[in-house]
This record gives structure tokens, C-alpha cells and sequence, in this order.
């Protein structure tokens, strides 16, 4: 699929969607769109830092902070 198909069904998606809340996400999502053009967005973290990470992961989840499924479901309706 070329950009120019991928971007009309998006836009046609786009016109079916009645959450305003999603609208206001996407909205910031464009406005916001040059941080993700920032060359140091996307640097890959160090393995000291991704394991510093996913330890800070396992002491959240062992201590209760942490949200399920059906939170993050309930959230998003």
C-alpha cells in the first residue's frame, strides 16, 4: 500500500471517530510531531539503563503500582 492509500484511509477513519477525547490526543500528537523528529528521540538505551528498568518494573509490580487491564480498558471508553 503506497503513502498516498495509507493517508485516505486514515483520514477516512479519522472522519468516523466520535470520542472527542481521542480527537484531542491526536491533535496533540500532530502538534508534538517534531519532538519525535528529535535525532536523540530515539536513541537505544544502554543495557544498564534497560535493566535498571525492568528492576524498577518488578519492585512496581511487587508493591501494587500498577494498573490491569480492565483499569486501562475502563480508562479508555
Amino acid at each position: 500500500m503506497d503513502l498516498q492509500t495509507r493517508k485516505i484511509e486514515f483520514v477516512q477513519e479519522f472522519l468516523k471517530i466520535q470520542s472527542e477525547e481521542l480527537i484531542s490526543q491526536l491533535e496533540n500528537l500532530l502538534k508534538n510531531k517534531d519532538i519525535a523528529d528529535d535525532s536523540d528521540f530515539f536513541n537505544p538505551m544502554s543495557i544498564e539503563e534497560f535493566n535498571s528498568r525492568i528492576d524498577q518494573s518488578e519492585d512496581d509490580f511487587k508493591n501494587g503500582r500498577y494498573k490491569t487491564t480492565s483499569q486501562l480498558l475502563e480508562k479508555y471508553k
